[in-house]
């Protein structure tokens, strides 16, 4: 196994944590935006993950981790009444984001100790490295 491998296999996961984190900081910053580009109220939007092989070696079947794309949450938005609401519609209702503040924190949470625990292997490994150059002199 190449030694590298680990660092690779870190450094994919803290990219792939980082991208989850600023998905759910941009669904929490539009937890009350009615209007988008598209029409309608700001749709929730999740990271989806999957393996990549480390590329060195695929025969030694060690994975990462990459972000296989951004997708939206098809959940309906939910309607509050608010007449006043430059958006409201004609019985007063407003169509609001499918965003829920306490499970947008929750996983900002999971992200943030993944991303915790993939710096301490990083560093950890980093830390073996360096005692095994300390052997040699």
């Amino acid at each position: 196994m190449d030694s590298i491998n680990i660092f690779k296999i870190s450094a994919s996961a803290l990219n792939a944590q980082r991208t989850r984190m600023n998905t759910v900081a941009s669904n929490m910053a539009n937890v009350n935006s009615t209007r988008t580009e598209e029409g309608g109220p700001y749709r929730r939007k999740d990271v989806v993950f999957s393996t990549m092989p480390v590329k060195s070696n695929p025969v030694d079947g060690l994975e990462g981790v990459e972000v296989a794309g951004i997708v939206e949450d098809n959940t309906p938005p939910k309607m509050i009444h608010d007449p006043g609401h430059p958006d409201a519609n004609e019985e007063g209702l407003v169509a609001m984001p499918n965003v829920n503040v306490i499970e947008e924190m929750v996983n900002m949470m999971m992200a943030l100790r993944a991303y915790e625990a993939n710096v301490s292997a990083f560093n950890m490994s980093k830390g073996m490295f360096m005692k095994t150059l300390e052997i040699g002199r």
